[in-house]
């Protein structure tokens, strides 16, 4: 490996990207990119000293630090504006359907997967016997 791939690939490990996007942007081997990387430091996450990213709602870089989580919003702001706007689009898999026990009506709950009753009101009636559900 010549020195100047050595540099090729401390670069493109500082911007962010991977064993095998770095061997193929030099065309080299996977294995000689990692082995490269773990003995001078240059292992582990893709890039754990600051990388930057880009805020989807209003489009400012973010400095990512290595200590702490991934951030992919500038702000609280953004980041609520952003899911406001996208609720609709986000696919929810922890709302589930189901028919109430004591009253028969269908309902949904979220992230429940054991819920047997749509009101606290139908709980009631069933577990006291308390006359009937509204």
């Amino acid at each position: 490996m010549t020195d100047n791939q050595k540099e090729q690939i401390r670069t493109l490990r500082l911007q962010g990207l991977g064993y095998t996007a770095v061997a193929d942007r030099l065309g080299i081997s996977k294995d000689t990119v990692k082995s490269y990387c773990q003995r001078n430091g240059l292992a582990g996450k893709r890039s754990d000293s600051a990388v930057e990213s880009v805020c989807p709602q209003c489009g400012k870089p973010i400095v990512q630090s290595g200590k702490h989580k991934r951030r992919r919003f500038c702000t609280d702001e953004c980041r609520k504006t952003w899911w406001v706007k996208h609720h609709a689009d986000i696919k929810n898999g922890a709302v589930h359907s189901y028919v109430c026990e004591a009253c028969g009506k269908p309902f949904t709950a979220y992230g429940n997967t054991t819920r047997k009753y749509c009101s606290h009101s139908c709980y009631v009636s069933i577990r006291f016997k308390g006359g009937d559900p509204s």
